[in-house]
């Protein structure tokens, strides 16, 4: 009988297939895993990119985050407290996140609304000082641990000092495969009548990989018949860094070594059915890892739960996983030794199939279906005791800062502006201006805020109550027969338009389509739903995208109540065709990487030429912030000929109109060992006092730069020579607060 769980929602996040990578295995398998075993539960994820592009996803990711962006792991905090996830499970290593050792996951975290349930691939006993930080930090917020050996959980809690009631033991998840003799797959493969050594995962120095090949010769000696696998592709990172030189030092090996018969490099990332037959055609698999302190190994979990006797050296997962005679240990770096024991395990077929029936008895509580089984019941327990109660004592950014407090919820000012009939469009300051009446744009915001405020369980009950009030504006403000909403209303209840703008009618959509999906309970409800259902197509008659894309928001929210409703439906695909359509004419003006104000003039008045003439005056006010902050990045080049008391910097843009000052040079030294010269200075335009930045590796060619941020307060910011923990370091002249 399937057990109904609690947990509904859940988000799994980090690496995701089909990135190469161990973790963007473990994490789709996982997700594959919850999902079969609890179908009424919605799974989906959340992966972190770490290249330029993107990656070509399954239907299954919702967001992603970009690993060297701060602000991208606070915009998936966003995104993953309005999807309303029951859980989060975090797949942790410390590469795979932005920030020193990782630590840009806490900007997430701190604004997380729901439990994190955090997986640590990576349980480290002598971490530096910045890895026992994040770990820390890491442990405070996550609601509940996991970690797959018994040595993590011990690491946890003599190292950490993590509670041991927090931490849940599930080993690693494999696939449920069926055991076969070896020479079942053998075929497959052209390896009949061939004794096969394996080793797969993808190529790094750290593999120990050479150590086996070196070991051969003495194999072959005894069994000319062997053939060893070496089944992967080179890890991404190690292409990126040093491309193939480990693969063509391991190559070298076997020529140097008169073994190119005997071994075979397959340079492939293979799915999963593959991966299996290869395992399955193994006689033995081997891991000559050289790092001690790994705590789990997924290719070793994989064969090992197969049925494969294995030789391997005794990092910490295949120290705990083959004691008791499951497998057989080597030291570390040690040919002489593989060799030993491989052919020592050839001859002695009785001893490796007793092996190989002790990993495969084992191996049955390590499948996937079991292994769900165990993560979900985690999920329960943390869904039961909600968020860590230490996120505030966590780093908002990596760098240690303390979060800003959120204020006490303070709802007066809304309560004053609020009236029986709506709430006021005006205040002078904090008193509301009556003579200004009401409007359906105000009573929209109004109403989504009270819905959404609603939700929250620290909201007042005077909140429903205010939520009535503002529906019942908009039900007031719409003509039936005209099938649109009047904006303004004086004072004295008389409505002031024959009907309203189409922006007013939009943000009534959005309001009352955000009442029924996310109020279904309340005793408005219906009324709003009636309501939705008559305004909704009269935007089809609208021209403004900004009113389509209102629209197409509180579309989004009804449906997630009311999910039957083809109008609804046929006007959003509408309204989404014609917005792409916008977007692709748009798109076609746009601009090459680099380009001169006057293309970017032109390209901002194709732009606007494009859009409904309600758009056009917005529009125009962002496109002149925008030549203001492109005329402030620009670039100055001199001829080389030119003698440097020659080179003035003069002022040219708006932001310099009053002139420049107290430039500060630095000889700045970079982790590659190169250096440039920056400066930060100060621009003034008669109102506004801003630091600015420039740099320069020549003195003949300087860019010049905006700088942004809270740090960027009026004269002397003064630039560090070097980085400080991968970090610019820059001290303020007149607040003494160095910033990071």
């Amino acid at each position: 009988m399937e057990k109904v769980s609690s947990v509904r929602n859940i988000a799994f996040l980090g690496d995701y297939l089909p990135r190469k990578c161990g973790i963007a295995t473990f994490t789709s398998d996982l997700l594959g895993a919850v999902a079969a075993r609890h179908p009424r539960s919605r799974c989906f994820a959340v992966p972190v990119n770490d290249i330029d592009g993107c990656y070509q996803y399954p239907d299954v990711v919702r967001f992603e985050i970009e690993e060297q962006d701060l602000s991208s792991y606070r915009r998936a905090a966003g995104f993953l407290n309005s999807s309303d996830v029951d859980v989060v499970s975090i797949q942790h290593e410390f590469g795979i996140f932005g920030g020193p050792a990782g630590s840009h996951l806490f900007a997430l975290l701190r604004d997380l609304r729901a439990p994190a349930v955090t997986t640590l691939h990576t349980v480290l006993r002598r971490p530096n000082a910045e890895q026992n930080r994040v770990m820390r930090e890491l442990i405070a917020g996550s609601t509940r641990l996991v970690v797959m050996t018994e040595r993590g959980r011990t690491i946890l809690e003599e190292v950490y000092q993590a509670p041991a009631a927090m931490i849940d033991l599930i080993p690693h998840g494999i696939p449920d495969v069926t055991f076969f003799a070896p020479d079942h797959y053998k075929s497959r493969f052209g390896l009949c009548g061939k004794k096969v050594l394996l080793t797969f995962g993808l190529l790094s120095p750290n593999k120990g990989i050479e150590h086996v090949l070196r070991a051969l010769p003495d194999v072959v000696a005894e069994f000319p018949d062997v053939v060893y696998v070496v089944l992967g592709a080179t890890h991404p990172h190690e292409l990126r860094t040093r491309g193939e030189a480990y693969r063509l030092g391991l190559e070298s090996i076997a020529r140097k070594n008169k073994i190119e018969k005997n071994v075979i490099f397959d340079n492939r990332f293979v799915e999963l059915k593959e991966l299996t037959e290869f395992i399955g055609a193994a006689d033995l698999y081997i891991t000559p890892y050289l790092d001690e302190a790994q705590i789990t190994s997924g290719t070793l979990a994989y064969a090992f739960g197969a049925g494969k006797a294995v030789i391997s050296t005794p990092y910490w997962h295949a120290a705990e996983l083959l004691r008791d005679q499951r497998g057989v240990l080597v030291p570390f770096a040690d040919p002489a030794a593989i060799a030993h024991e491989v052919s020592g395990l050839l001859r002695d077929e009785t001893r490796r199939n007793l092996m190989s029936s002790k990993a495969y008895k084992l191996g049955r509580t390590m499948v996937w279906s079991q292994t769900a089984l165990l993560y979900m019941d985690s999920f329960e327990v943390a869904q039961k005791q909600g968020t860590a109660v230490s996120h505030e004592a966590m780093a908002t950014n990596g760098f240690g800062h303390r979060p800003h407090v959120s204020p006490e919820l303070n709802l007066n000012h809304l309560y004053h502006m609020t009236d029986s009939t709506g709430i006021l469009q005006h205040a002078s300051f904090t008193t509301p201006n009556v003579s200004k009446g009401y409007c359906t744009d105000d009573n929209a915001r109004a109403l989504i805020l009270a819905v959404l405020l609603g939700q929250l369980e620290e909201a007042p009950k005077r909140v429903r109550g205010l939520a009535k009030t503002y529906a019942a504006f908009l039900h007031k403000a719409f003509d039936p027969k005209a099938t649109r909403f009047h904006n303004f209303l004086s004072i004295d209840r008389r409505w002031l338009d024959v009907h309203g703008s189409e922006g007013s009618h939009g943000r009534a959509i959005w309001a009352l389509g955000t009442a029924v999906g996310r109020s279904p309970h309340w005793s408005s409800q219906r009324m709003a739903e009636q309501l939705f259902a008559q305004a909704l197509p009269s935007v089809t008659d609208f021209t403004s995208p900004r009113v389509w894309a209102f629209s197409l928001i509180g579309i989004h929210e009804y449906l997630r109540q009311t999910k039957s409703d083809a109008l609804a439906k046929d006007i959003r695909a509408d309204l989404i065709g014609r917005l792409m359509t916008l977007f692709d004419k748009v798109a076609e003006l746009g601009l090459a990487d680099a380009f001169t104000m006057e293309e970017l003039r032109a390209s901002i008045s194709r732009v606007v030429s494009h859009l409904p003439e309600l758009e056009r005056e917005t529009t125009k006010n962002i496109a002149r912030q925008t030549l203001m902050l492109a005329s402030s990045n620009y670039e100055v080049q001199f001829a080389p000929a030119s003698g440097l008391s020659e080179r003035v910097l003069f002022p040219v843009t708006p932001s310099q109109s009053n002139g420049t000052e107290d430039a500060r040079f630095v000889l700045f030294h970079k982790d590659d060992g190169t250096h440039t010269y920056y400066a930060t200075y100060t621009a003034y335009d008669g109102k506004m006092i801003l630091p600015q930045f420039l740099e320069t590796p020549d003195f003949l060619r300087f860019k010049f730069i905006t700088l942004n941020g809270p740090a960027v307060e009026n004269k002397g910011m003064a630039l560090f020579p070097r980085k400080i923990k991968g970090q610019y370091v820059m001290l303020g002249g007149r607040t003494r607060r160095t910033s990071m």
